[in-house]
């Protein structure tokens, strides 16, 4: 990489021991495999990214032709019906409701390999329903417009005709773009099937994709110089994402394989790459995330995009109506509560019930975040020091609303205001947010939904002063599996948590 820092695997080329994925019958083909994973350093290079158009606007290119080509497509067959068959003003819905029927059916997701004559049997169907539906409304509505049979086949045998041709010409001018234009990629996994997969891609130029290293989630100790650069560590590859302009991640291991693999997904996606698994053993099993069907190939591996799980906005404006409606309400509920939590720090610990400080939100936003004060520290103290139980500086009071919750009321009002929800990751402050997200890859990846007062860390026991790891990851899980209905389940266990304290269970 340019100067992400590389470790070196070992023998065969492939970035594993023991490996031989790069053609072991021609060696001097895998050598040259294996240098080309190197990206060009000076000038080349630079000038080289700087040509590498953004990738949204490349994709909605690819995607307007093919809408182009299918609109045609259906226009032109509609110019051929009998004469007075279809209205001038029912061919533009036709055209409208085709590309619905495609975009339904995946035909305008990402392909590495796009073939029309592989989508020939989707492109026939939809093509059937289409002219069926029109045939049925115009013998109901206009019997004297009726289609007769042969002219019902023959539309939606024209229509699959010119679709294809429509299609095969802009795969083909997609295809000499990408051989002109190819971007930079990254392959990630363990074991050998890294190294088949890169030195596939590099020997077929065809699918627009220049690897310019491997990210081993195994991570093997050891190597040799002189062969397969491998990145080592997240930050590696993070650089390398960065310095490479790195636009695609091909995985040949299910993203869910390990937290390490995870958080290189989340990571990718904070880049804006587009992902996609490629199974060199006809294995891998996809269960974290959606699997964009149908399925693609990679020089004979079989390989799908991987597409995040739909963010479902309407879910989301339910949850934040939600944590509003809920967040106020408490508010005048616990408000007795409230004062009387007041009155006793007030009482025990002096002026300033309230206690103010950063903490880090949605997005990594940070925002000012209320408790009532539970001890005494000065700013730089409270903002970098770790509270333990038992903390000497703690008065009985404070070590009675640490203990029961009762401090978190005021984060009542942080709901109101947006700054976090009932239920999320539990927001931490600036300086630990930066130490444990070097530590613990998944650990950053928390901040894709706004914090919360509870959560599904803090259910299963994990408060305080216990494992960050664990909580990174039911605070990740709970993210990947969101749903209202889980809300509404850990506000039930977090209810019922707090009565059993106060009832003296626990």
């Amino acid at each position: 990489m340019d100067s992400a820092p590389a470790r070196h695997t070992g023998q065969g080329g492939t970035g594993h021991a023991g490996g031989s994925a790069f053609a072991p019958a021609a060696p001097a083909e895998a050598r040259r495999a294996v240098t080309a994973i190197h990206p060009p350093r000076g000038p080349r290079a630079d000038r080289a990214r700087a040509a590498v158009r953004p990738q949204r606007a490349r994709r909605h290119e690819g995607v307007t032709a093919l809408l182009t080509a299918d609109a045609l497509a259906a226009a032109v067959t509609a110019t051929t019906l009998p004469a007075g068959t279809l209205p001038p003003e029912a061919v533009l819905p036709a055209a409208a409701l085709l590309t619905a029927l495609h975009a339904q059916a995946g035909l305008y997701r990402p392909r590495l390999a796009p073939s029309a004559l592989r989508e020939l049997p989707a492109l026939a169907g939809r093509a059937a329903v289409l002219w069926a539906g029109a045939a049925a409304l115009l013998a109901a509505a206009a019997p004297q417009r009726a289609l007769a049979w042969s002219a019902l086949l023959g539309a939606i045998g024209l229509q699959v005709v010119l679709a294809c041709a429509g299609r095969g010409f802009v795969n083909q001018l997609r295809r000499r773009a990408a051989v002109r234009r190819p971007v930079s990629a990254l392959v990630v996994g363990p074991g050998e099937g890294t190294g088949a997969v890169a030195a596939a891609l590099h020997g077929r130029p065809e699918y627009g994709l220049r690897p310019v290293g491997i990210a081993d989630t195994a991570a093997p100790a050891g190597g040799e110089p002189g062969q397969l650069p491998v990145l080592a560590t997240h930050e590696d590859v993070r650089r390398a994402v960065i310095q490479n302009t790195v636009r695609h991640a091909v995985f040949t291991c299910p993203p869910e394989a390990d937290e390490r693999t995870a958080s290189l997904v989340r990571l990718f996606h904070d880049h804006g790459c587009r992902l996609w698994l490629a199974d060199p053993a006809g294995t891998a099993k996809v269960t974290g995330m959606r699997v964009a069907q149908p399925a693609d190939q990679l020089w004979g591996y079989a390989v799908q995009p991987l597409l995040p799980r739909p963010s479902r906005p309407l879910e989301r404006a339910a949850k934040r109506a939600i944590d509003s409606c809920l967040a106020a309400l408490a508010l005048l509920a616990a408000a007795p509560v409230m004062g009387l939590c007041a009155l006793a720090v007030r009482l025990s610990d002096g002026p300033g019930v309230i206690f103010r400080q950063e903490r880090v939100g949605l997005y990594g936003r940070p925002f000012t975040l209320l408790k009532f004060r539970t001890l005494r520290a000065d700013e730089h103290e409270s903002a970098t020091r770790w509270t333990v139980a038992g903390d000497r500086r703690m008065s009985c009071v404070g070590s009675f609303l640490r203990k029961s919750s009762l401090d978190e009321l005021p984060q009542l009002w942080n709901v109101v205001r947006g700054d976090m929800s009932l239920v999320g990751p539990r927001p931490e402050r600036p300086f630990f947010v930066a130490k444990f997200s070097t530590v613990h890859p998944g650990y950053e990846a928390r901040h894709r939904m706004p914090v919360g007062i509870t959560g599904l860390a803090q259910i299963n026991g994990l408060r305080g002063d216990t494992s960050i790891e664990d909580r990174a990851r039911f605070d990740n899980h709970y993210i990947d599996t969101w749903s209202l209905w889980q809300d509404l389940w850990i506000l039930a266990r977090t209810a019922a948590s707090f009565f059993r304290f106060r009832l003296g269970g626990s």
